[in-house]
């Protein structure tokens, strides 16, 4: 897959049937609509292409909101994301800026200017009920509209059958109430973090768990805080390991921040300043506060033995890993 971002070179390309979205999360039902879009650009002998943006439009759309309606992280980050596209068989994925002067164009203009002038769209591919371009003063535009600006730019727009009743916001819903196997399934696979070990307080050296810290990208979309089943894979390597991880505040040390901590089993060794991945496999637990250090040992013993009985089973039946370029993803 070529990557291209957009600046304010002029690109030479050949003609191409595209869709535009976020993808956020390459989940099942993008998966479904890129194969759309491959299939069509193979049957028209045109190459295929994924529109995307750097950032969440709402990131720009709704700063500042205090409703607490706006952004509330991604799912992939924009890496992430372009190396989960880069496993579909799209020839082409363009990486639009989205800024305040980008959210300000019209859907026709949008159309003009960027599809058909700077990457010769010749064919898109869009729900009948999806929507982009600032919406007209009056009213915000309609399929049958995006079908005659195309039709005035020689752009051939088709409607695409619905993908089903998969969405980023059902996923990051789930994924805030703590439901990450339901999340998983609408995902097509584990969600996951990645991030850099960095030092942390020691609790779980002084409780009998050691812990790496996970320090990950801001904007990085977290589940429900509590102890999640995980497997663990470090940088460099092919293998997973077994683990679980605790999302929260850690109440029981009275803490205020919010903390990333992995429980590797049976490993030894220094992590700091590595790079890790942690696919979430199910959540054990809510986060929840003990009256003592030795009440959180007990019950972390009897984590560690439910998330061995998560994670075993999932070993024989999960999909192969890929790394790209030295980075990895479950």
């Amino acid at each position: 897959m070529k990557t291209i971002y957009l600046n304010n070179d002029t690109h030479e390309q050949a003609a191409c049937v595209a869709t535009i979205g976020m993808f956020d999360g390459v989940h099942s039902g993008h998966r479904f609509v890129i194969n759309h879009v491959c299939h069509e650009a193979h049957k028209r002998g045109l190459l295929s292409c994924i529109i995307t943006f750097d950032r969440h439009p709402k990131q720009v759309t709704q700063a500042g909101d205090a409703t607490g309606t706006g952004f509330t992280g991604q799912l992939t980050t924009l890496d992430e994301r372009l190396l989960l596209l880069s496993r579909t068989d799209v020839d082409i994925c363009v990486v639009l800026p989205f800024t305040s002067e980008m959210a300000a164009l019209s859907a026709r203009d949008f159309m003009q200017h960027v599809l058909k002038e700077q990457f010769c769209v010749s064919t898109l591919l869009t729900g009948y009920d999806n929507r982009f371009g600032h919406p007209l003063p009056d009213r915000r535009e309609t399929f049958e509209d995006y079908q005659r600006y195309g039709r005035e730019l020689g752009i051939d727009v088709v409607s695409l059958c619905a993908a089903g009743t998969v969405s980023s916001s059902i996923v990051r819903r789930l994924l805030a109430e703590g439901d990450v196997a339901t999340a998983n399934e609408q995902l097509g696979y584990p969600y996951f973090l990645t991030g850099t070990v960095v030092n942390g307080r020691h609790i779980g050296t002084d409780l009998g768990f050691p812990t790496a810290n996970l320090e990950i990208a801001p904007d990085k979309l977290l589940p429900a805080p509590g102890v999640y089943a995980v497997r663990v894979r470090l940088e460099a390597s092919v293998e997973q390991k077994h683990g679980m991880m605790n999302i929260g505040h850690r109440p029981t040390f009275n803490g205020q921040k919010t903390t990333l901590e992995v429980n590797i089993f049976r490993f030894e060794g220094d992590l700091y300043g590595q790079q890790m991945s942690i696919s979430l496999i199910d959540r054990i637990r809510p986060e929840q506060r003990f009256d003592s250090p030795e009440a959180l040992t007990e019950q972390l013993r009897k984590d560690a033995e439910i998330a061995e009985q998560l994670l075993i089973p999932t070993d024989s039946t999960r999909r192969p890993e890929i790394i790209i370029n030295n980075h990895f993803l479950p």
